[in-house]
């Protein structure tokens, strides 16, 4: 994990970043992951949301990413819920993650957070997998539903 730089997705790396995203969210259009993207820019300069990027050293590009944004929660107080994790690379996937997942402590802390609530869309095994060897631990069910007439990506 020694190679890899855990860092604020930059304004300038976020058309890097969108394909790497659409491997969480296939159906994801570009003109949406720029608006969501200038939403968050705006909310990261609050500490409230943002984009946390893995990247290879000395490489360009983002091989890893999550979301995240922070929120006031009735029990725990503030709370850090990061999702849409992705971790792509031909090397070592799970060194990705396991870097990833480690940021979500660091990262918590920093904003002044009492705990952590990672949203893992879908079946994506392999996140579960890495948050549960963090210490994660299953804290309720998330359920969803799409509302008639909603707008999807």
């Amino acid at each position: 994990m020694s190679n890899l730089t855990i860092e604020l997705l930059g304004r300038d790396q976020i058309r890097a970043a969108y394909p790497l995203i659409r491997e969480a969210l296939p159906s994801l259009d570009l003109a949406e992951w720029l608006r969501f993207t200038r939403h968050t820019l705006t909310a990261r300069r609050s500490g409230r949301a943002g984009i946390i990027a893995a990247r290879r050293a000395n490489r360009p590009y983002p091989c890893g990413l999550f979301c995240y944004r922070v929120d006031q929660d009735l029990e725990q107080g503030k709370v850090l819920i990061a999702e849409h994790f992705v971790a792509v690379d031909l090397v070592e996937p799970a060194a990705v993650l396991a870097a990833l997942v480690a940021e979500l402590d660091r990262l918590g802390a920093r904003l002044g957070c009492n705990a952590v609530r990672s949203i893992v869309h879908g079946t994506a095994a392999d996140v579960s997998g890495g948050l549960t060897k963090a210490g994660h631990v299953a804290a309720g069910t998330l359920l969803f539903k799409l509302l008639p007439g909603a707008m999807t990506a």
